[in-house]
């Protein structure tokens, strides 16, 4: 029976994504009666139908190697899309496009805020399936995202080159990654580089621990030290404000976690403060690279290539099967899938249990608090 199926790529970008699309469309043409149509810049192409052929003869040769993706990218979602300075809910003509191109169903590639906006439109009614791809590797119930080994990777050699600067210089070298919610990547680079001091935020850092540590390094004759910091780590003290800022103002649940979302919001350049605090209390000159976006181009590796191949023929059997309302996932080496209820607006932090926590404290790496406040982490 002849299938129209719709693709997109949504959310932030990150390498591995047209490894993806190219197995997709490799897998979907080994099929018969079956048309894939691509929707360009993510769900701002489904809302105005501005669409691709993309099993037209060439379309997915050479890409593989590629970053970026071939169909573009927007973090805009049908619920909530900018127009002016307003947004505007137009999901209804998202469905009227879904229909219009006859589509038997719709995959998804996309970040965290994508895979609750591809869980939208399942409860609208289409016929969704997503595949997760997140530099930050945030995205809950499965091993990685399609991403996270390229910008690991990326990040470890940035933090490698700067080793070498700082030890020439006898400097602090502070290294700032993406993370807005977990460590993954300020963890994993962190520790594959050797920095001495790792701040993520599932952990609010004590500045008097950092101080302390890098003292230590200055004693025992290392004149410099490197630190990576997630974008989102927090101080232990700024933490404390807001919570009681948060909890002053009183209200539902809701209502505090907003609160503590605003507040948090007005204290931005924490990397800045941390980096005076360091300066001042030490008396070495104290640098600041933020990698930023710079992690998220580039060549895929070879993992990420093979992921993205690997869900994508997933995503395809999916499709065939019928398996709607559901994200393609590696879950424990093994090919699987989740309900995107299960899903969609959560997050996956690092769990304090880790092997990566445990080979941190093991190696001297300073987490930014004693080693032995880490419930559920041994020495």
């Amino acid at each position: 029976m002849a299938k129209t199926i719709g693709l997109l790529t949504a959310g932030s970008d990150s390498p591995g994504v047209n490894a993806a699309i190219r197995g997709f469309g490799k897998a979907v043409s080994n099929l018969y009666d079956v048309e894939l149509i691509g929707f360009r810049d993510g769900f701002s192409g489904l809302v105005e139908n501005r669409t691709l052929d993309l099993l037209k003869e060439g379309r997915l040769s050479g890409i593989l190697t590629q970053g970026g993706t071939i169909l573009g990218t927007s973090r805009q979602v049908p619920d909530a899309m900018i127009e002016g300075e307003e947004y505007v809910d137009r999901t209804q003509e998202a469905i009227d496009t879904y229909h219009k191109n006859g589509l038997d169903a719709l995959v998804c590639i996309g970040d965290k805020d994508s895979q609750l906006a591809a869980y939208k439109l399942s409860q609208a009614g289409l016929n969704i399936i997503t595949m997760p791809r997140s530099a930050e590797n945030d995205i809950p119930f499965t091993d990685k995202c399609i991403g996270f080994d390229s910008a690991r990777e990326i990040a470890t050699q940035a933090i490698d080159r700067l080793h070498t600067t700082a030890n020439a210089t006898h400097r602090i070298m502070i290294v700032e990654l993406l993370g807005s919610c977990s460590g993954w990547l300020t963890l994993g680079a962190g520790l594959a580089a050797g920095a001495d001091v790792i701040l993520v935020p599932e952990i609010p850092y004590e500045f008097d621990v950092i101080i302390q540590a890098i003292q230590n390094r200055i004693d025992a004759g290392r004149n410099f030290s490197l630190v990576t910091v997630a974008e989102k780590a927090r101080s232990r003290e700024l933490v404390d404000f807001m919570e009681m800022a948060a909890q002053k103002k009183g209200g539902s649940l809701e209502e505090k976690e907003r609160t503590f979302e605003k507040i948090e919001n007005n204290y931005s350049a924490q990397t800045l403060l941390l980096a005076k605090r360091l300066g001042s209390a030490i008396g070495i000159d104290t640098h600041i690279t933020i990698l930023g976006s710079l992690v998220r181009g580039g060549t895929p590796t070879a993992a990420d290539r093979l992921l993205g191949t690997q869900l994508a023929e997933w995503s395809v059997k999916m499709v065939m099967e019928g398996a709607f309302g559901r994200m393609a996932c590696r879950k424990d080496g093994s090919m699987a899938s989740v309900h995107l209820e299960q899903v969609a607006g959560k997050n996956k932090t690092v769990p304090l249990d880790h092997g990566w926590m445990r080979g941190a404290i093991q190696v001297g790496s300073c987490l930014g608090v004693e080693a032995d406040l880490l419930s559920g982490v041994e020495e």
